[in-house]
């Protein structure tokens, strides 16, 4: 956020999407980690430009170690509705396949993708993309309580 944007009205629920290509690895962590740390206070959506069949089984192997559930989630397609629907997208690689979306705020998450890459580099990109949401979510819900890290266990 800058300086003239605002968090949400009081008594209104934000809504961020993040946005990749296959929806199987740095969206989903973003879904999940906002999820776990905002709760109702936030609606979280991840969607990819061209979904695959499953997210990333490195990505759900390492959230897993983390204590963060990945089963219900499903590869789903970035449509132009989801976008209008939120307040903030985040786009993590998807660069121009993302439809834009007039009154929608944009920001970009340059993040290393986690596909096809060894333990420690998942962790990594997900203690990256950790940053990025905790940084996220205390200026889009500035009164939020948020719990420790998911990683200082």
């Amino acid at each position: 956020m800058t300086a003239t944007d605002s968090p949400a009205p009081e008594g209104t629920v934000p809504q961020v999407v993040f946005a990749c290509v296959r929806n199987g690895g740095r969206s989903v962590i973003g879904r999940v980690l906002t999820q776990h740390y905002a709760g109702d206070r936030v609606r979280a959506e991840s969607a990819g430009t061209a979904p695959g069949e499953h997210i990333h089984p490195e990505v759900a192997e390492a959230l897993e170690k983390l204590g963060l559930d990945t089963s219900a989630e499903v590869p789903t397609m970035l449509t132009r509705d989801t976008v209008a629907a939120s307040d903030l997208a985040i786009t993590l690689g998807c660069g121009e396949e993302c439809p834009y979306v007039p009154g929608v705020r944009y920001v970009d998450w340059p993040v290393a993708d986690p596909g096809g890459q060894d333990e420690a580099t998942v962790r990594a990109i997900i203690a990256d993309i950790d940053g990025r949401v905790r940084g996220m979510l205390a200026e889009l819900v500035p009164d939020l309580d948020l719990p420790p890290s998911v990683l200082a266990a």
